[in-house]
């Protein structure tokens, strides 16, 4: 069990974190007001919650779990972090913020950023994960209502996807979805337009179209294996 207490100042003025750093992670959720970005890096697609079965969305940053293909030296991706990563370690509870003293971002040895200065004030550091964590908050609601909008459409389907590589392997990505392109041309005028005026229409297209980055995804894994 996690053991969290409430953020101050007072009592975690001397506690520092590492870096938010995406090494390592093969997926991460994401919600909509970060697709256009992170869709130039890796494909954005649709997986079920393993507790709940409901969806959301997530960014492939590699293809098996524990490989990252996209992240740079910094553990960025490509410049970029994903909010969810920006925030790890810290959660909101009603109207403060939490940290997990058990995550690994706050172990001793490996802490460098501080969160408040010598005013017991919120760094630079801090504020970042602030706002991560307010972006995100507002995200997950836009995220449910545009996948309820998705699903109300009917507009959900499976992604079939099997890969071969230079060496022989093959890998087949299960349990992954998208919205079904056929479905999408054949919508109605007026459900077509709700989902225009709901501001839907243009995270969906970001969706479909970002599948094309897992032919990206499968260059750099096939590299990597033969440089192995």
């Amino acid at each position: 069990m996690a053991v969290w207490q409430l953020l101050a100042s007072e009592r975690h003025a001397a506690l520092a974190m590492r870096r938010a750093s995406a090494a390592g992670r093969h997926f991460v959720q994401v919600v909509p007001s970060e697709f256009a970005k992170i869709a130039t890096r890796c494909p954005i697609v649709l997986t079920k919650h393993p507790e709940t079965g409901r969806f959301y969305a997530g960014a492939l940053l590699g293809l098996v779990p524990g490989e990252t293909l996209v992240a740079d030296a910094d553990g960025a991706i490509d410049g970029l972090m994903p909010l969810d990563l920006e925030r790890e370690g810290f959660f909101v509870v009603e109207q403060d913020i939490a940290i997990d003293l058990d995550h690994a971002r706050f172990a001793a040895e490996e802490g460098e950023l501080a969160l408040f200065d010598a005013e017991q004030k919120p760094s630079a550091h801090l504020r970042r994960v602030q706002r991560a964590l307010g972006l995100l908050h507002a995200g997950l609601a836009e995220s449910e209502a545009l996948l309820a909008a998705l699903l109300g459409a009917r507009l959900i389907e499976p992604i079939d996807v099997s890969l071969s590589f230079d060496d022989g392997e093959r890998l087949r990505l299960d349990g992954l979805y998208t919205v079904s392109r056929d479905a999408l041309a054949e919508l109605d005028d007026a459900t077509a337009l709700s989902l225009f005026r709901a501001g839907h229409l243009h995270h969906v297209y970001t969706l479909v179209n970002s599948l094309a980055q897992i032919a990206l995804l499968a260059h750099r894994r096939n590299e990597r294996l033969a440089g192995a």
